[in-house]
């Protein structure tokens, strides 16, 4: 039997690794899925040890990016008020403690 060599996402890998725990055999899952059986234990594995799927990184969506870059902009707006408001009750309190 001879495997083409075929790169799987993580979802793909996910799906296969769920049949073959749920099925309690690999080889068949393997044949399921016209797949080496070694390569089926592989990924169970590596799920079992929690190393399936950390080399691929999810990006946030454009949307995403937009609303994060929106929070930014506010949470900016509202230190410097903040950071003013501290500069105006220091020197409040300069000009009291001159005056007595």
């Amino acid at each position: 039997m001879h495997f083409a060599k075929v790169l799987f996402c993580i979802k793909q890998k996910l799906q296969v690794v769920k049949e073959a725990l749920e099925v309690g055999n690999k080889a068949l899952v393997a044949r399921r899925y016209e797949l080496s059986p070694n390569l089926v234990q592989r990924w169970v594995k590596a799920y079992e040890e929690g190393q399936l799927g950390l080399e691929i990184v999810s990006s946030p969506s454009s949307a995403e990016i937009k609303r994060l870059e929106e929070e930014n902009e506010q949470l900016k707006k509202l230190l410097g008020e903040k950071d003013l408001e501290i500069a105006i009750l220091r020197d409040l309190i300069k000009r009291r403690t001159l005056t007595y």
